[in-house]
């Protein structure tokens, strides 16, 4: 919004020269930045006297960590304050005209509106339930599905007309229109090895990375501060991705491939860091707040958009690597327990208490150690992702 009216403003006024900075997207993404951890820290303190005034608190397992149990009561769906900072911020400092900002934003928004029904039900309406889990799967994947297959023909298309006139060519061709080389999986570390996908393919493929990033950065919100720290890191790096694979001079120079307007996800990116930062000085050990399922599920979704269009999915899986170890420490528990309970007639556990973190928080960590050392494995993680842009 306020690239438009300094666009119109420069257009009367031409001595104005200051406002050609609004034409860079690093000064746009900074600003962004700054205005969504200003938004965070103004509104935190209200955000969580009106859910302490609603009596939005978060039931604490009577088997779990028994460390946890004082903790019953905290305020949860925090992860609206998040979402408030990365709406403003996004909106006033993004061009309108950018196609793929939109859909990451009605992702995000989209997985934080079944996050809040989940969580309103758990903890207002006293149902343990919550969201039963068929139905908020089926949200989950209508919207991945549309936001795939959307993705999968805008790769090749600027424009929103564009995009219907080529999803219609490929449902009239009998399914059979290819996609172009850009929108194949890129293998990371190496320069010219990329695995075609063809439209299935990526729609199956982007499907699978958005609803599973969105669960598995929800098993990951255990602890004060898990959470939200990695989001901030994988979205900062993603956003670097976006800003070089948005850039013709930058995307040639690396091996990336050319994606006009998604340099403008840097400043989604930079949003998404400054409130997220704002939420840890609320959500830090001990947490004034939690961020709850409308949090989680949104900034998971959010991720996993990030990396479906900047065609970074196994880097995601790498550079989160912290939330892939959350949702399979989850698999790998419940199947074990199930297949065991079947073959001995009683259930056996591979980990003392999945989450992975409750794990290690069973076998003597305390919570913050257990935070700070995945922050520190995810920080890795992510210069590795990093290194990749050189490494091949």
């Amino acid at each position: 919004m306020l690239l438009s009216l300094a666009q119109w403003l420069q257009g009367i006024y031409p001595d104005l020269g200051f406002l050609r900075l609004f034409n860079y997207i690093t000064f746009r993404a900074v600003m962004a930045a700054m205005t969504a951890l200003l938004i965070g820290l103004a509104f935190g303190p209200w955000v969580i006297r009106r859910l302490t005034e609603m009596k939005i608190g978060q039931p604490v397992r009577a088997y779990g960590v028994q460390a946890h149990l004082a903790k019953s009561g905290t305020p949860t769906m925090g992860g609206v304050l998040v979402l408030i900072g990365i709406g403003v911020s996004t909106l006033l400092w993004f061009d309108w005209s950018n196609r793929f900002v939109w859909v990451v934003m009605l992702v995000t928004m989209g997985f934080g509106a079944i996050g809040w029904v989940d969580d309103w039900r758990k903890v207002v309406d006293k149902n343990p339930e919550g969201m039963r889990s068929r139905e908020k799967f089926f949200w989950q994947s209508l919207i991945g599905l549309v936001a795939a297959i959307y993705l999968a023909f805008s790769v090749s298309e600027t424009s929103f007309l564009g995009v219907v006139q080529l999803f219609f060519r490929w449902v009239t061709s009998g399914f059979s229109t290819e996609l172009p080389p850009k929108a194949d999986l890129l293998i990371p570390f190496f320069k010219t090895i990329s695995m075609p996908l063809g439209v299935w393919g990526f729609v199956g493929l982007s499907y699978f990375v958005i609803v599973g990033t969105s669960n598995a950065v929800n098993f990951t919100d255990g602890l004060d501060g898990l959470a939200i720290m990695p989001v901030v890191m994988v979205g900062s790096a993603l956003g670097l991705f976006a800003y070089l694979t948005g850039s013709s001079v930058f995307s040639k120079y690396l091996l990336l491939p050319y994606i006009p307007g998604a340099g403008e996800l840097l400043i989604f990116c930079a949003a998404m860091a400054g409130a997220g930062l704002a939420f840890l000085w609320f959500n830090a050990h001990p947490a004034q707040v939690f961020m709850g399922d409308v949090g989680a599920l949104a900034l998971g979704g959010g991720l996993g958009t990030l990396a479906v269009i900047t065609r970074q999915e196994i880097l995601l899986g790498i550079m989160g690597g912290i939330f892939v170890a959350e949702v399979l420490s989850v698999m790998l528990q419940v199947s074990w327990f199930k297949f065991t309970k079947r073959q001995f007639g009683e259930g056996r556990r591979i980990f003392k208490m999945a989450p992975l973190h409750h794990h290690f928080e069973k076998s003597g960590w305390n919570e913050t150690q257990v935070v700070i050392r995945f922050w520190i494995i995810t920080m890795l993680l992510c210069l590795i992702g990093l290194a990749s842009l050189k490494l091949r």
